[in-house]
Formats: C-alpha cells, structure tokens, sequence
C-alpha cells in the first residue's frame, strides 16, 4: 500500500501505475477496469490509493457532478454507453451520493497485495454491478467472506486509527501532489485524470504522447486573468 513519506506527496515509481479513486465515482469504476488493462500491456504494477472525493472537492472549492443535475444526467447516458462500449456491467447504485468512508476504509487494509486487488475489484462490482449497500457493514463482510477472507477481522481492522490515518494520509499526499478530482492516474511523474484521459494514458506508455517528452507549458502559465467569477 503506498504511504508517502511525511512531508512530501511522490507516486513516483516508474515500475508502478498509481489509481487514485472513491467508490463514489462510476467513473472511477470504469477506469479501474481500463487502467488495469493499460498497465497490464506495460508491464506496471497497479497501486490502488483510496482517496476521499468529497475532502477533494472540498479542499478545491468545488462540488461534486451529481450535485448539478443538468451535468448528473449527462454523466449518467455517457457513462452507460461507456461500459456498454465496453462490455462492462453496471447497474443502478443502491443510492447516489453514498458514504463510501466505510469501504474504503476497508481498502485501505493490510492485506497481501493479490488479496486487496480481488476485495477493491470485489467492492468495485458491488458498487456499480450489483447495486449492494456498500456502506453497509454486514454487506462488507459478506463479499469478504465470498474472498475467503475474514470479514469480521477486516471490519475490526477498519475501525483502527492506522486505517482511518492511512485513507487521510493518501488523501493530503494526492492533493500536495496536484490531484484534484477522481479517478487520477500518476505515472512516471505525469496526472491523468477521469476516464476519458485513459486513451491520452495508454498513447503516453507507448511514447506517443503528441506533446511530446518536454512540452514548454511557460507562455500558458504567463497568462492572467483579467476577470474573476464572483464566489
């Protein structure tokens, strides 16, 4: 499980694909699924880092998607025509927006990595395939005993201040490192962000970014502003 060292906020192995997510974004659901395909091709090992969306949005002054609803039903249509593009299943959340603290406080456990991967792939389905109440303890217990894994220990282990530290301690290391939304992808010192970014991800891998290795981004960071929206 990553942890950044006090003080600093580096996803920075070139050997590792870092997937910064909240089982809150259906999004996020399908680049899990995307991402994990990409790296494959790479030779990269995915590194699963819960983050909390809303202390993002929040530390961003924004709000969430499914909090303006022209935009929540646009997301809704582009995203069902994603997974179904993608031969991927997903059904109706049992309810939207949700607390998602509880499981990812269950993905932040010390498990072997194998073991963390089948339960986030685990929670990822129940969330967005099955509609299940992820929030929902007893519910977390059963898809970790459908693991083989031993929900009640799990569940211990979640209410621990390591556990809770853990979760925070990503969430402070992704925004020090520029995140700001979810899901976030860094690679080999580069962000992706969203689903969508996800082809812009794989054309980097394969060195065809048309940026190319150094872009020179110093006249677009000259630029001021000469109006602000009032807040």
């Amino acid at each position: 499980m990553y942890a950044a060292p006090e003080g600093t906020a580096t996803f920075q192995d070139p050997q590792r694909l870092y997937f910064l997510f909240d089982f809150i974004s259906h999004n996020a659901y399908l680049a899990w699924h995307r991402a994990q395909q990409i790296a494959a091709q790479h030779g990269l090992t995915v590194e699963p880092v819960p983050v909390v969306f809303g202390a993002m949005l929040s530390a961003h002054g924004q709000i969430g998607p499914a909090e303006v609803p022209p935009k929540s039903r646009w997301m809704l249509r582009d995203v069902l025509r994603k997974a179904a593009t993608m031969n991927l299943p997903i059904a109706p959340p049992h309810s939207h927006p949700f607390k998602s603290l509880t499981p990812l406080r269950w993905a932040c456990c010390a498990l072997e990595p194998a073991a963390r991967l089948r339960l986030i792939d685990a929670l990822w389905n129940a969330t967005w395939a099955q509609g299940r109440e992820v929030s929902n303890p007893a519910v977390l217990r059963e898809i970790a005993a459908g693991l083989g894994l031993d929900g009640e220990a799990l569940e211990r282990e979640t209410d621990s201040e390591a556990v809770k530290q853990q979760l925070r301690a990503n969430t402070e290391a992704a925004l020090a490192a520029g995140a700001f939304g979810v899901p976030t992808v860094f690679v080999r010192g580069q962000l992706f962000w969203g689903y969508d970014d996800m082809g812009a991800l794989a054309c980097f891998l394969e060195g065809r970014d048309p940026l190319g290795d150094a872009p020179d981004f110093s006249a677009w960071s000259n630029v001021k502003p000469t109006v602000q929206r009032r807040r």
